[in-house]
């Protein structure tokens, strides 16, 4: 039987991240990927690193995604000397793009509720939005430039984790997931793979919108997929540094001269197929928010599986099994959150404390919202 210090169920951007760092601090560390490690959310996603919120549900997100982004240059350089590889990190920052009549009080909203978050926004004339990012639209009215933002090529980014683990000792397992994990009593021994256990004293679930079809662990992990369609352009004659971002679509430069489109978020179980409607939709707002994409040559279309969880925000930590913890449910914001998740759970492994608070983000607040729901029913 195999034995490990640490058993990591999915070979993702976060699995691949923990695994380094619990192997740069002596630990002996496998990953178990039911596939090729990297090949779900972590290859589909944008890599774009941004803390704002998406909406008022994820604003409790936000602490964590700043200490996250400020990781970013640091282990970005610790990842790419580890590997040898690029990362394509770009700290360029992003523009944000408003199109309504009615720009002002928007403008002031969205500045006052950044700076509220301790977040650096600057208000933008569109003639100064524009003289950043020609490619712009005449028809945006004001923008944000949100500075301390950027992207990172999410494929580079993984495949140099993995790689980066690998070379510090972590041991990979393509092609044999985790089916259960392996309990002796109320403690998680390791995990039950396809033909056979893994002994482990730390046990992490890591394995993405799929970590719920791991047998006992939707009550901790209660993950679907958000399915994304993207589209990746090309055109000679039009050059995009920041990310840009409307309400309709990002847009988001590579160091290779592709721009990225996205995304969708559309709940259709584990379909990964691209549609003619997502691709138009996507392809219409790239268009509206940068009319000189209308020449551009599609290089490429994909769809992917972010991990949603009922509330939209990551599941972290340890559970009442001792010695299982739960790294998963980052819906749209895996690879910003890659660095801090992985530092929390080494932390938590080797310290037994962490440096950010992560209760916010308990697998544990599920079963406590099923039991108050239980409570809260008539007689």
């Amino acid at each position: 039987m195999k034995k490990f210090d640490a058993a990591i169920a999915g070979g993702g951007v976060i699995g691949g991240a923990i695994a380094l760092e619990l192997a740069r601090a002596g630990l002996r560390v496998a990953i178990f990927d039911r596939q090729q490690p990297g090949q779900e959310a972590s290859w589909a996603s944008a890599g774009i690193l941004s803390p704002a919120p998406e909406s008022p549900g994820t604003i409790a997100m936000v602490p964590l995604g700043k200490a996250s982004f400020a990781l970013y240059p640091q282990f970005v350089a610790e990842v790419e000397e580890a590997s040898g590889k690029s990362t394509g990190f770009r700290p360029k920052g992003t523009i944000e793009a408003l199109f309504s009549h009615d720009t002002k009080a928007e403008l002031s909203t969205i500045i006052a509720l950044r700076h509220g978050l301790g977040l650096k926004a600057e208000p933008l004339r569109a003639e100064d939005a524009r003289e950043l990012e020609p490619a712009l639209s005449e028809e945006v009215e004001a923008a944000v430039l949100r500075p301390e933002e950027g992207s990172v090529d999410n494929r580079l980014l993984t495949a140099a984790i993995l790689e980066a683990a690998q070379r510090s000792g972590a041991e990979i397992f393509a092609g044999n997931g985790a089916k259960a994990i392996w309990r002796e009593g109320n403690r998680c021994g390791g995990l039950i793979l396809q033909n056979e256990k893994v002994e482990a004293k730390w046990t992490i679930i890591a394995a993405g919108c799929f970590s719920a079809a791991i047998e006992g662990m939707a009550q901790y992990a209660p993950v679907k997929p958000a399915k994304g369609q993207m589209a990746a352009l090309r055109t000679d004659d039009l050059k995009i540094e920041r990310v840009l971002w409307s309400e309709k679509i990002y847009l988001v430069p590579r160091n290779d001269g592709r721009i990225l489109a996205g995304a969708t978020v559309e709940y259709a179980g584990f379909d990964k197929r691209t549609t003619a409607g997502g691709i138009e939709k996507i392809l219409s707002a790239a268009i509206d928010l940068a009319p000189g994409l209308a020449n551009a040559r599609i290089e490429e279309t994909w769809a992917g599986l972010r991990p949603d969880s009922p509330d939209h925000l990551p599941i972290l930590g340890p559970t009442d099994i001792d010695g299982l913890l739960m790294a998963t449910g980052h819906f749209r914001s895996g690879i910003l959150l890659t660095p801090i998740t992985a530092r929390l759970v080494r932390e938590w492994i080797t310290e037994q404390r962490v440096s950010v608070d992560w209760d916010r983000f308990s697998p544990m607040r599920f079963q406590s919202a099923a039991e108050g729901s239980v409570h809260r029913a008539p007689a």
